[in-house]
Order: structure tokens, then sequence, then C-alpha cells
């Protein structure tokens, strides 16, 4: 069966009933809109309330199902279908019910390296999958603690392409002006993104280099954790969540992800895109696409003085920074919601050929 085929007389079904809008959201709208341009005919079941499903509002080809819980009584609504995926956990038990009652293959996509529940129903679920795509390396050794008889395929996440308005970034540039802008963006998640090193390795820069300033975009629950912590210096601003992150990005002279787990950390391919360079944690899927004095710098976790030392290492050396930049950047083609789609259509390819 050829790819004229696919395209004309199959449909895929995305399912994600994420909460919020997060790096898997939108890696699921990128993925849509390419295969929309393709000519793909698409579904996507999604929450009641989507800020996904808001943003996929209009885009050819492709049938918005809001639904409430339980998702379970919609599953009728699969029928017509010829392949589902998966983009997040529940998504994937409501694929796994598809595939019981309809015979509908599924594919799953598999975002974080948390540890999966050992149990009969998860090994059910990612056993009958066709593909189950993990975006690192560190995401397929949790899946195949599940079972070894999963069908795994690697598939990184994409740039996201974002929008830069110059004359917004002129005017962000105008109210840092004569600082190193040092950037973060990412959920206020202390257990998940360790924002509390990095503000603690501001607070030692602030004597030693007072023109280095921290703009963490984002919002969560340890805010008000990190505003506290952070009040008795002046070299970090809270920004919050922003609808323009392509304009801060390219106010940045250096990007610092001090994670403390991670699938793969997606921001970083828009940094890279942006030729900004890169600190960030050597941990998750992190390692698989930032090379330490390659392409970037990785220290380990919870490391105040490793942040400080590195930071302070790309503050005064201009060469490094402009070539771990430009060396992020040779490869960001590989990263491409093209190339991402690629990878997905040959699979869903083989799915429909089966």
């Amino acid at each position: 069966m050829g790819l004229v085929n696919l395209r004309d007389k199959h449909h895929i079904t995305h399912i994600n009933f994420a909460k919020g809008f997060r790096g898997g959201e939108r890696q699921t709208l990128l993925l849509i809109k390419v295969l929309s341009e393709r000519g793909f005919s698409q579904k996507i079941f999604t929450r009641e309330k989507s800020e996904l499903a808001h943003k996929l509002e209009g885009i050819k080809n492709l049938e918005i199902i809001r639904t409430s819980k339980p998702y379970i009584l919609s599953l009728s609504k699969v029928k017509g279908t010829s392949i589902i995926h998966a983009h997040e956990t529940k998504g994937a038990q409501f694929a796994y019910f598809a595939n019981f009652f309809f015979k509908i293959p599924y594919l799953i996509t598999r975002r974080v390296d948390n540890p999966i529940r050992h149990n009969f129903f998860n090994q059910k679920i990612y056993a009958n999958s066709a593909y189950t795509i993990g975006l690192s390396n560190v995401i397929k050794k949790e899946l195949l603690k599940i079972s070894q008889n999963i069908n795994i395929q690697i598939i990184p996440s994409a740039y996201s392409q974002l929008n830069v308005d110059p004359i917004n970034v002129k005017k962000i540039q105008e109210r840092f002006q004569n600082k190193f802008v040092i950037g973060h963006i990412g959920e206020l998640d202390n257990a998940h993104k360790g924002q509390f090193y990095l503000i603690e390795a501001m607070k030692m820069l602030e004597s030693t280099h007072p023109d280095i300033h921290l703009i963490l975009l984002g919002k969560g629950k340890d805010e008000k954790v990190y505003k506290t912590q952070a009040k008795s210096v002046t070299n970090i601003t809270f920004e919050g969540y922003v609808h323009n992150v392509g304009d801060y990005i390219h106010c940045f002279n250096l990007f610092v992800f001090p994670s403390l787990h991670e699938g793969l950390g997606s921001i970083l391919f828009d940094i890279m895109q942006a030729n900004v360079p890169i600190i960030a944690t050597n941990t998750g899927g992190i390692p698989d696409i930032i090379h330490n004095n390659e392409n970037g710098l990785l220290i380990p976790i919870k490391d105040v003085q490793a942040i400080y030392e590195s930071i302070k290492i790309l503050y005064i050396d201009v060469t490094l920074r402009a070539n771990l930049a430009s060396e992020a950047l040779k490869h960001i083609d590989n990263y491409s919601s093209e190339e991402m789609a690629n990878k997905y259509t040959i699979l869903y390819q083989k799915v429909a050929s089966r």
C-alpha cells in the first residue's frame, strides 16, 4: 500500500486527554499540522476544555472531538478510523480498549521517563501496541522494564518554529539593557525542573557578576516558594507564563536547564534553533541531544556550584559560547517537525500495510 493510499483511504485518530498545554501537547499540535499539510484525514479526542483543541481549530481535514470523563463512553466515535495514535497515558488506555472492542491498531508515544507502574494492565497496553515510541533512550529503558515484547521506536521531539516579533525583541532587550541574560523556560516545579539550584547559583553570581540576570518563564506550584527564595536578590525576574516565548529566546545570551529528570526536554530544540548556547543537567534524555563540550555543557543534577562555574565559564569565553551554539545549530534540521512527521508516517504506513 503506497503513501497516496494511506493518505486518501486511511484515517489517523489522535488521543490526547492532557489537562494543560505543555511540551507533549505542542508536539501533538506540530505533528497534526504537518500531516494535515500532507493531506492526511485526522481526528483528535481531547478533554472538553482543552487548550490543545483550541489551538487546533481551523486545521483542514481534522475533526476535533471534545469529550468528558469517563472517556470510554466516547469509544464508539473511533469507528471508521484505521490507526489510533495515543499521545499520553489516558490516551493509551483509551486506545487499548478501542483495539479490544474494534480491533483498531494503535501507537503510543511515551514522552516522560517516569517509571511505569508494573501491573498486568500496563503490560497489556504497551505489549498490544503496534509500536510504542519513546523520545529518548532513557524512556526506552523504562518501557523495557514493563515488557520485553514492546515494539519500541525512538523518535525525538521537534523544535516549534516559534514566532519572533523584532519589535517585541527590542522592547525586551531595552528592559535588560547592559545585562548578560540567562534564560530558563519551564513549569516552576522543583521536583522536575530543579529551578531551586539555579536560583541559588544566581545568589552567588549577584556579588561576583552583577550584570548577569536570570529571566524565568513559566508558572507552577513552586512559584511562591521560589519568589521567597529569591526575595533578597535583584538579578532574577519572574516573567510568568508568556505567549511570545520566541521573542524572549532571541534575547537570551545563555540558556540554563537544571532539570532533575527529563524525558527529552523539547524546549532545548527551540533554544538550539535560535543559536543560543546551553547548560543542562546530565539526566534523562538530555544527553541524547546535548553532548558535553560539543554542542553544550552538561552538569550534574542538584549541583549549585557546577551551575555557578559553568555560567562563569560561558560568560567569560565568548568563543566557546559561539562554538557550542554553532555546533548545535548544524544538526537542528534533524529535529524539524517535518522530519518527525516523516518518521511517524513510516510507522503509520507499516501498520496500515499489515
